[in-house]
């Protein structure tokens, strides 16, 4: 499949850039997958959809402040840089802008959030066919450690405002978030608030945690004219050995399981994919890119956003519309073009939608 068949027309004003006032009250478009249908809730409503036998898998990982602003030590210029991939304490890869002023050998002193000089250094070591920096930290036992002082939250570029608000580094971040390293936020799950996880548990639904650091490999633009020709960057994921055990007893006896978010969808099948199609308590990386004509091994519904144009998300949705099969994309563009006419809002802080 070509890259250009996952494209379509967005208004831009659909493109949210505040979150609604209250998390569980964004709209929820759900696609009945035996009937095509579509109908239009409140993401409170999801709960009618779920039986109480079903297990629901989470994404827990959380935002860390990834992007880090400092000035050339020699000329002044100013840097932005957006931490993306830990190779090691103090080792980093990371977009940098503006890039062809960051050299090999380029040194650039950090600035604290009040934009004054910190005693914090970052000199690129590496760059890669993608133009990627490799940057090592000096003046730090360990940048991890500095970022809550340093870092902002890493905003996607299509949220457009002049300053970051305070209240995103607590909104761009899910309610159940624990085990910090993404750089961007499992946006699926922004819906949730601690009153409808306590409701779905209250109606017998399981609640099974893995983790995803959200990288490259999520957001990364596809290039390649063909589906077939992206490789994915690898990004971190963990799944216990309680998960594992909960989700392959549920596989077992029929149960449903719904993933919230992509990512957590490539956990599951990355792991399946490994061992034959039953879950293990594994720690690792993935580099799993699922389009059409994907055939899923553990996920049977997913809860998810609206995504980006030609985006490897959008085409990991269109697999699981129509598993097995290439039609999917046809339906969930069909969804899209319904959404836009019901003026939903998009991307990140936008409403859900819920494939059952």
């Amino acid at each position: 499949m070509r890259t250009a068949d996952f494209d379509y027309v967005l208004p831009p004003e659909l493109i949210a850039q505040t979150p609604v006032a209250k998390r569980d009250q964004s709209r929820l478009l759900v696609l009945n997958r035996e009937t095509n249908d579509l109908e239009h809730r409140r993401f409170t409503d999801l709960i009618t959809y779920l039986r109480s036998d079903d297990v629901i898998v989470l994404n827990n990982s959380r935002v860390i402040p990834a992007r880090l602003r400092g000035v050339n030590a020699q000329s002044g210029g100013k840097f932005e840089i957006l931490l993306f991939q830990e190779k090691g304490v103090n080792d980093w890869w990371a977009l940098l802008r503006p890039g062809k002023r960051a050299q090999i050998g380029t040194q650039i002193d950090l600035l604290d959030l009040n934009q004054r000089k910190s005693d914090i250094s970052a000199v690129v070591e590496e760059i890669n066919a993608e133009g990627h920096r490799r940057i090592r930290f000096h003046g730090t036992t360990n940048i991890f450690e500095e970022l809550e002082r340093l870092g902002e939250i890493p905003l996607p570029p299509y949220i457009s405002r002049d300053e970051q608000l305070d209240s995103d580094r607590e909104r761009y971040q899910t309610v159940y978030a624990q085990a910090a390293g993404s750089v961007a936020a499992p946006t699926a799950g922004l819906h949730f608030t601690p009153e409808l996880l306590e409701a779905i548990r209250t109606r017998g639904v399981e609640i099974c945690p893995v983790t995803l650091h959200v990288g490259l490999g999520t957001f990364a633009p596809v290039k390649a004219e063909t589906l077939c020709g992206h490789v994915m960057h690898e990004e971190r994921f963990e799944i216990s050995a309680e998960t594992a055990l909960a989700i392959n007893e549920a596989k077992s006896k029929q149960r449903r399981i719904i993933a919230v978010g992509t990512t957590a969808v490539r956990v599951l099948e990355s792991v399946a994919n490994q061992n034959s199609g039953k879950l293990e308590a594994s720690c690792g990386t993935t580099k799993m890119f699922i389009f059409p004509p994907y055939k899923f091994q553990i996920v049977d519904a997913l809860v998810t956003n609206f995504h980006l144009p030609s985006s490897t998300l959008l085409m990991l949705v269109s697999a699981l519309a129509s598993p097995g099969e290439t039609v999917g994309r046809e339906i969930i563009l069909a969804a899209y073009k319904k959404a836009i006419e019901e003026r939903y809002r998009f991307f990140s802080y936008g409403d859900a939608m819920l494939i059952t």
